[in-house]
């Protein structure tokens, strides 16, 4: 651990499905967030590492902003709000051309209260078409805050990632590196395997279904062989819910299954056995011994 490096906290903040945790996982070079094109993917805030040379920047990805309809939403929402206020800079994640909404301007006027260093990504330049409309979009925002740099980025392509990593490097201090050098992020196994899980229903089943769920890891075991066994449980809100995940004879299951022990394979560098299964738990989100059982901290369901 280098105790001479350089350190910064950063929050990545902005309203659901803007790609923050595509933003993030882009930095990192390795997919740490979830990502899909469903609104409020993140439902914790997943700590990212990236340490290069000197610096070492530690990254919360938090949830979407939005207006909670349950005792998960109003998780997902305090956990933002605790990120913002114990960070050394946010990264305001937004849509290329498109206009500041309310959950933007509510975010700029919580940096104001506070006077937090913000970088501005806009992302998704690689969408427009006409650039005038993203010169315009710079110069709105710029008259909201005083960003302390505004970068154009595609967390698709790569565009801008470069420029955005050596603004966010300005926001260090001396002080040394607070993890290892090789971390990449202080999430355990457990936690990783059933977001990477969570994501390939998200990617593959109704848009109805995949905020019913949960995925909790039962087991997870390295054998002699070096094999790593893994048993996982999908947690829905109805029975009919089941059944689509489960598909015709099976089939839907096993494909999410598939994809995600492909994605763990690859994260973990190892061969993987993984079962899953699927339970009904009746409006678990509004179930705080249930959601506590599913890894959310209960000091935010109120």
């Amino acid at each position: 651990m280098d105790t001479n490096g350089k350190s910064a906290f950063i929050a990545i903040v902005g309203r659901p499905n803007v790609g923050k945790s595509s933003v993030l996982n882009r930095i990192l070079g390795q997919k740490i967030a979830i990502v899909s094109s469903k609104p409020q993917t993140t439902r914790n805030r997943i700590t990212g590492v990236l340490t290069q040379g000197e610096y070492q920047l530690v990254f919360f990805d938090t949830p979407g902003m939005h207006k909670p309809k349950n005792s998960l939403g109003k998780y997902m929402v305090r956990s933002v709000n605790e990120s913002v206020g114990g960070v050394d800079c946010c990264m305001l994640v937004v849509e290329a051309g498109r206009e500041p909404t309310q959950t933007e301007l509510e975010l700029i006027e919580k940096f104001k209260s506070i006077d937090m260093p913000a970088i501005l990504a806009i992302n998704k330049i690689d969408t427009l078409r006409d650039k005038n409309v993203l010169m315009k979009q710079i110069l709105h925002y710029s008259s909201l805050y005083d960003f302390e740099a505004v970068v154009p980025v595609s967390a698709q392509d790569g565009s801008g990632m470069d420029e955005l990593l050596d603004e966010l490097k300005k926001q260090s201090s001396e002080g040394g590196h607070f993890f290892d050098d090789d971390t990449l992020t202080d999430q355990p196994e457990r936690v990783i395997v059933a977001e990477i899980i969570r994501e390939k229903i998200l990617r593959l089943c109704d848009k109805e279904i995949p905020h019913g769920t949960a995925v909790v890891i039962e087991k997870i075991k390295t054998r002699e062989n070096g094999i790593l066994d893994i048993d996982a449980t999908v947690f829905c809100e109805k029975e009919t819910h089941k059944r689509i995940i489960i598909g015709k004879n099976g089939a839907m299951l096993k494909k999410i299954s598939t994809f995600a022990r492909q994605d763990i394979e690859r994260f973990f560098d190892c061969k993987v056995f993984l079962q899953t299964w699927v339970k009904v738990k009746e409006d678990w989100r509004n179930r705080a011994a249930l959601l506590q059982n599913f890894g959310y901290d209960e000091k935010n369901f109120d």
